[in-house]
């Protein structure tokens, strides 16, 4: 019911080659406890994975050793969520105690704490200093956290920081739904800013720093220098208690009973990668869309996450290299892990030929004439399971507009969306026949990483001389 890609952080170069910059710095869980609990969580670890991992770890043994069970009511399990985090916490910071002890001791053999010692060798000093300097990489680093519940088939979403969970759902009318649950704890969420400024914090300085201590996040797990130190850090002195928090956010319940669709938790990673490649407007229906897409092809979820992730890489990179308009936001990537977890949702066959089995997930493509009062809008689908569709077939075009498709790519439709404090959502139908997406025994990549085209455009055709019969038109 579950499948995990990732990919690791990326630095292009002029030539348009990637590099690592760093060991991959995220972590995710995914258990099955008793009484029917599932425990899911995607971690975004920064200056290196120490927190996440432990975090990763730890989550799991304060949830699913016997601290949740069927009889527990929602407020019961919002408490249990909140303690399992400041329990994490604390015993990630009780790991660090003897380097702590350590490092302070040994600043003291060094100015300016102790302008009357001196060493024997300025070699002795070096090392001191070394030591030093790996001691703070050891206390340094956090990560944020986005974690799903799954308890008497209810989901609970808890959230640290600026990962993002995505519910997709299909309604009882055969519409479908997509769902951004809880608002990411950053820089620009007003609710934080709010927080913030009630212990004393200038607000406004941090809107337009856009970070504090190198991060965007208002909440993290570890990050000792931030939480202990922040008195030290000017954005952050002036406040009464410790600003930076690692409290949750928790959303839920939500029930799942009849729902059909998937769950998608994604590090901020892989969300920064597809806004820098095609803007932030429709960033979730987009990897919806890719999500559904890859569901209807892959016979594994492991493999329709895989996908989905090196598709959006793929089209970062792809951006890069073009020079367009957006190529200055993605001329890097940090780390990229996606989970997605199925509800009642069965796979495709991966066997399945381009015109076999699944429902069609349209896809609108309008044309408009300036010199025309008339419009003339194409449905394209996708075959997908047959659950429900997914993408509008009517309302507007795609916003995949800037880099090279990736390998087996579709065309993906914006839905649209309302947005609120807690959540979005983006609702959708529409019926077609045209586009299908290939089948497993479809053509490779060739070396430039394209296909062959397999797109049969001819009922576009039709219906665009139909409507333009006296504008001369022939297909390349």
């Amino acid at each position: 019911m579950c499948g995990v890609g990732t990919a690791p952080n990326c630095v292009y170069g002029p030539d348009g080659k990637g590099t690592q910059s760093h060991t991959n710095e995220d972590g995710h869980l995914r258990f099955r406890g008793e009484d029917g609990c599932f425990l899911y969580g995607v971690f975004n670890g920064y200056d290196g994975s120490r927190v996440a991992s432990f975090a990763s770890q730890c989550l799991t043994a304060e949830l699913l050793l016997g601290q949740l069970n069927s009889s527990h009511t929602d407020n019961d399990v919002r408490r249990i969520l909140t303690q399992a985090f400041d329990v994490v916490e604390k015993s990630y910071f009780e790991t660090i105690d003897d380097a702590l002890a350590e490092k302070a001791n040994l600043s003291n053999y060094l100015p300016p704490h102790n302008e009357n010692v001196s060493f024997h060798h300025s070699s002795q000093s070096q090392k001191v200093q070394d030591r030093l300097k790996e001691l703070e990489q050891e206390v340094s680093g956090g990560a944020t956290a986005v974690v799903a519940l799954i308890l008497n088939n209810k989901l609970y979403i808890a959230n640290v920081g600026t990962n993002r969970a995505l519910l997709c759902k299909s309604s009882s009318d055969g519409q479908n739904q997509v769902l951004q649950i809880g608002r990411p704890h950053s820089t620009d969420n007003e609710d934080e800013l709010q927080r913030l400024a009630a212990l004393g914090v200038d607000s406004a300085r941090v809107r337009q720093a856009g970070q504090i201590a190198g991060q965007s996040s208002t909440r993290r797990l570890g990050d000792y220098p931030v939480k202990f130190n922040y008195n030290e850090i000017d954005l952050l002195s002036a406040a009464k208690t410790r600003p930076i928090i690692a409290e949750p956010e928790i959303h839920g319940s939500q029930s799942l009973d009849s729902v059909t669709g998937f769950l998608l938790l994604m590090s901020e990673g892989l969300i920064n990668a597809l806004e820098s490649a095609h803007g932030p407007e429709q960033a979730n229906q987009e990897i919806v869309a890719m999500v559904a897409a890859e569901l209807a092809q892959q016979s594994s979820l492991e493999a329709a996450a895989q996908s989905v992730v090196d598709r959006i890489k793929r089209l970062h990179h792809d951006v890069y290299v073009s020079g367009r308009q957006r190529a200055t936001y993605c001329s890097r990537h940090e780390d990229m892990t996606l989970l997605i977890r199925t509800l009642n949702y069965t796979l495709a066959d991966g066997a399945l030929t381009p015109t076999q089995g699944g429902r069609i997930y349209p896809v609108s493509v309008p044309y408009s004439n300036s010199q025309s009062t008339s419009k003339t809008s194409v449905t394209l689908s996708l075959v997908m399971p047959s659950q429900g569709t997914l993408t509008n077939g009517t309302n507007t075009a795609s916003t995949l507009e800037e880099g090279t498709p990736t390998p087996g790519q579709s065309p993906t439709a914006t839905l649209q969306s309302t947005n609120t404090q807690t959540q979005s959502s983006s609702s959708s139908s529409g019926d077609g026949s045209l586009f299908r997406q290939r089948g497993s025994q479809a053509a490779q990549p060739d070396e430039t990483g394209r296909v062959p085209p397999y797109v049969d455009f001819s009922q576009f055709y039709r219906l665009w001389g139909s409507d333009h019969s006296d504008v001369m038109f022939a297909p390349l």
